[in-house]
This record gives structure tokens, C-alpha cells and sequence, in this order.
């Protein structure tokens, strides 16, 4: 989510400067309000939005359930969380379909929002979620957009209705109405129609959008938005509000790395809810908007329901299972791995599944640093090995790793690296497949890490007798030991500190001789 990228910077140094202050007077909220005002802006927020925003940030800090709570600097994070729900629109809102089909879903929004692409990204998801979806060419005004939209629905697995070359020729309202009788016909449930754009407000387009939606009743009408316009977002918004209304608002190109605040502005201003987002090129790059979530990745406090829902769409539980059979049971191969890691590519962006991490706003250069095609560098590697050779990598000797090496296009020093990587993660996850405590390279057990609900082994008891060095001295430590009696502590014995020093010396007891200090000199020397 690179658009708010800068804004998350923003809000998080402020918040760190409240987390040393163990009450916050009116001075250190004020504050920490202007600071919020200069992110906002700075990010193109809407100044209306933005007073209103600081304004109940404001009155909430200085209130009592800030004054009353222990830690006031994560109360005031909360009630910056809460606030920033609402000018997201508060509640997430869904599709609403109609109840006999099909449902109408009409696009509108300027030329270069993305509306095209969004048509297939939308009907992908639609189809994901068992519906019959058709796409609906009524941009007939932009020079090759009937054909864009038809290379949109093949890849999209998608039909297109486009009865009308386009380029200027064709009426965009008839395709519209007859796109609704054809989809009757053919049985399909949802009917996506998508309509031109200009490159600025005007009336003919406003005509347009205005005379299609009154010929098709949709059922939605989404406000296709670019979030990087900037301070325009609200003016296009209005316009398009006043012109043809909208439903619900989608925002493209969030990940892009423009400033794009002013696309949190359009929710609060036109009191129409934000339903999709679009976050990558890809058609897969295309989800529900949150405004909860959403404001935990600004506030760089994670979003670890959506990383979670993203992990089980493209995670199969079946093979899930099976992998941990086979890690208890020492068979877990490279051709596993191999399955593992293009389970882990159909998840999508590492880069974005990390940063959906809480606190990934600190490992923001890490994260730039990251190379996705290590993942595609890993599979060359073992597509190149034999099928024994994945199933028994003990066959991996010299020659055979440089033959591996030349046919990935990798050195021998990867695929060395690569095969050790496999070797320490099949015995870290057999050790958890049993019960046991990882033991991870470099750091040596993870202390505290109950697994399996203490199924390991038992550790063996300590041994209470005496730890001298010297038989005699052992000897009557234990005699007392076992009479009762507190052995005693004598110079030199290893009571107290290291070394013996730091002991204290038993009542009567005489301080180390000269020969003795020598011989401890001798031996820190």
C-alpha cells in the first residue's frame, strides 16, 4: 500500500513521541493534533475532512477516557484508529444484487481511472464467488476501448457483449439496454457495464453516464476513482454525485506512490461508501474495502485478518495436512518444497503479505531491499534436478550440483545454499511435527516455546550434591547435605559471584592469602 506509505511515516513518529509521557497534558495533545493536521494535509486530504477529523481528535484526547487510561499515548492511537474508520465510511458495505436477476453494475469515472481494467478485475472476482458475469462494451468514444475491454474479458475468463466496433461509432446507451435482454437469454446473473470517461468533467460525458443509467436502472453505480489524482478527487466526486450519483466509490492505483490522501476524502464528502479497492496491475490485484483494515495498515497496526483470508483462498488444506504427515514421518522431499513455494507465488506479493504485518512500517527498506524472483530463482533451481535427486538430495555430490548449477542459469553456490536452507527447515519442522523446541540456526533454542503442550522430553532433575572439584572438600559437602546441616561456604569456593568473588566469608572466616590472590591473577591474566 505505497499510496499512504508516506502518511503511515508520518502518523507513526508522532505516536512515538507520545509513548514517553505517562500522562498527556492539553500542551502535548495540541501537539500531537497539529501534527496530525500537517500529515493529513501534506497526504491531500481534504481541508474540510481534515478539520473535522483533528477537531473530534481533539476533543476525544482531552477527555476523560484518555485522562483515566494507563497508557494514554495507545488510547490516543485508539481514538485516531476510530476517527479514521469513520472518514472511511465507517462500516464495510457489500454488492448489493437484485433479488430477480441480473444485477446491473454501471462504471463511471474519468478517462485513465482505470475503469476498464477494473470491469475485468470486478467480473473475476464476481466469478470467484460463483457468479455468471458478463462484460458490457458501452465506451464507444475512446479509440480502442471495445478491444482493450475484450482482451480484459479473455483474460479474465470472461464474456464480453460488444455488438459495436466503437471509435467513435455506435450509441453506447442502445448497447447498454439491449446488453440487459441479452444477458436474460443467455442466463447471466451479473451484467458489468462499462461507459467512457473524458479527461475532465463536462457535460456531454455527464449526458451520457446520466442517459445510460436511466435506460438500465442498475442496481449499483460505482465511482471509479484514481487514488493518486490528488486534490481533484473531491471536485470529480462532486460532480459525478450532482451528474449522475453514485452508489458506492472504488479506488485504483493504491499502489502507486503518489500521496493519495484525497481518496480518503471522497467517503467522508459524499457520504457514499468506498466498496472496492484495487492494489496491483495483475487481475488478481482487486478486493473489498475495509475501512477497519484500512486504518490499521495506515497506522501501521497490521491487517492480519485479510493476510489470513488471502492465505486460505490459495492454500489448499488437504495438501496442508499431507506436508505435515510427511514432516513427523523425516519424508518431507524438495519436490514438496517445490509445491510449498508456488502455493506461496499463488498467495500473490510477498512484499504486500509482509506489509500487512504489524509494525512492517519499520522494516520499510527491508522490505524494498526484497527480491520477489528469489522465489522464481529457487524453482529453476530444483526443476533442474532429477526426480531422485529431489527425493534423496544426499545424491547431490560435486558434479551433479554444477550440472544443476549451468541448467538453472545459477551458480554452485546457490544451489549449495538452497539444499542447506531445505536441509535446516525439514529438521526445524520435523522437530515441531513432534512436539519438540526448534532449534533455530544461529540463536539455538527458542526459550520458552512450549510445543505440542510439553509433549517433549522430560528434562532430567539437577543434581543437588556438591559441585566441588576437590574429593575431600566434595566429600564433607555431601556429609553435610546429607546431616542437614548448610555446607560452608569457604574463599575461592564458588559462592557468590564468578570466580568465587563476591562469596561472603563464613563467620570466622579468613580472607584469600597472597598465593592465593597470585594464582587468581595469574589465571585472568
Amino acid at each position: 500500500m505505497a499510496t499512504f506509505g508516506n502518511l503511515s511515516d508520518r502518523l507513526a513518529e508522532t505516536f512515538k513521541n507520545l509513548r514517553t509521557k505517562g500522562k498527556l497534558s492539553p500542551a502535548d495533545v495540541d501537539s500531537t493534533v497539529r501534527e496530525i493536521r500537517r500529515a493529513l494535509l501534506d497526504a491531500d486530504v481534504a481541508l474540510e475532512v481534515v478539520k473535522e477529523f483533528t477537531g473530534k481528535v481533539r476533543e476525544r484526547a482531552l477527555g476523560d477516557e484518555v485522562n483515566r487510561a494507563l497508557n494514554p499515548a495507545q488510547q490516543v492511537v485508539q481514538i485516531v484508529n476510530e476517527e479514521l474508520v469513520q472518514i472511511l465510511g465507517g462500516q464495510q458495505r457489500r454488492l448489493e444484487f437484485a433479488k430477480k436477476p441480473p444485477t446491473v453494475i454501471m462504471l463511471a469515472g474519468l478517462q485513465g481511472a482505470g475503469k476498464t481494467t477494473l470491469a475485468g478485475k470486478l467480473a473475476r472476482w464476481l466469478a470467484k464467488e460463483n457468479h455468471t458475469p458478463i462484460l458490457v462494451a458501452a465506451d464507444l468514444q475512446r479509440p480502442n476501448a471495445v478491444n482493450q475491454l475484450q482482451i480484459v474479458g479473455g483474460q479474465a475468463g470472461v464474456p464480453v457483449y460488444a455488438p459495436e466496433p466503437g471509435n467513435g461509432v455506435g450509441n453506447p446507451v442502445r448497447v447498454a439496454k439491449d446488453s440487459i435482454k441479452y444477458a436474460i437469454d443467455k442466463q447471466y446473473d451479473t451484467v458489468i457495464i462499462d461507459t467512457a470517461g473524458r479527461l475532465g468533467v463536462d457535460a456531454e460525458m455527464m449526458k451520457q453516464a446520466a442517459d445510460i443509467r436511466k435506460a438500465v436502472d442498475p442496481d449499483e453505480v460505482l465511482f471509479v476513482i484514481d487514488a493518486m489524482i490528488g486534490q481533484d478527487a473531491v471536485a470529480t466526486a462532486r460532480a459525478f454525485q450532482e451528474g449522475v450519483d453514485f452508489t458506492g466509490v472504488v479506488l485504483t492505483k493504491l499502489d502507486g506512490d503518489a500521496r493519495g490522501g484525497a481518496a480518503l476524502s471522497v467517503a467522508s464528502v459524499t457520504g457514499r461508501p468506498i466498496i472496492f479497492a484495487s492494489t496491483g496491475e495483475t487481475l488478481d490485484a482487486f478486493e473489498p474495502f475495509y475501512p477497519d483494515r484500512m486504518a490499521s495498515r495506515i497506522l501501521d497496526l497490521g491487517d492480519i485478518l485479510s493476510l489470513i483470508e488471502q492465505a486460505q483462498g490459495a492454500f489448499d488444506e488437504e495438501e496442508a495436512r499431507k506436508v505435515a504427515e510427511k514432516f513427523a514421518t523425516d519424508s518431507f522431499t524438495l519436490d514438496d518444497f517445490l509445491k510449498q513455494m508456488q502455493q506461496l507465488r499463488n498467495v500473490g506479493s510477498i512484499k504486500k503479505m509482509m506489509s500487512m504485518l504489524p509494525g512492517a512500517g519499520g522494516l520499510k527498506e527491508q522490505l524494498d531491499n526484497f527480491d520477489e524472483k528469489e522465489i522464481v530463482r529457487t524453482e529453476a533451481i530444483i526443476q533442474s534436478m532429477t526426480k531422485a535427486e529431489r527425493t534423496n538430495p544426499k545424491l547431490l555430490n560435486g558434479s551433479r550440483r554444477l550440472r544443476i548449477a549451468r541448467g538453472s542459469g545459477m551458480t554452485v553456490t546457490d544451489v549449495n545454499q538452497l539444499v542447506q536452507r531445505f536441509e535446516q527447515a525439514s529438521k526445524m519442522m520435523k522437530t515441531v511435527a513432534k512436539g519438540g523446541v526448534p532449534n533455530v540456526p544461529g540463536m539455538g533454542p527458542i526459550p520458552g516455546a512450549g510445543f505440542g503442550g510439553g509433549r517433549g522430553k522430560p528434562q532430567a532433575k539437577k543434581k543437588s550434591g556438591s559441585r566441588s572439584g576437590n574429593p575431600a572438600k566434595r566429600a564433607a559437602e555431601n556429609a553435610a547435605r546429607a546431616s542437614g546441616e548448610k555446607p560452608a561456604v569457604t574463599a575461592g569456593s564458588g559462592g557468590g559471584a564468578g570466580f568465587g568473588l563476591g562469596a561472603k566469608a563464613p563467620a570466622g572466616g579468613q580472607d584469600p592469602s597472597p598465593e592465593e590472590l597470585e594464582a587468581l591473577q595469574r589465571f585472568l591474566r
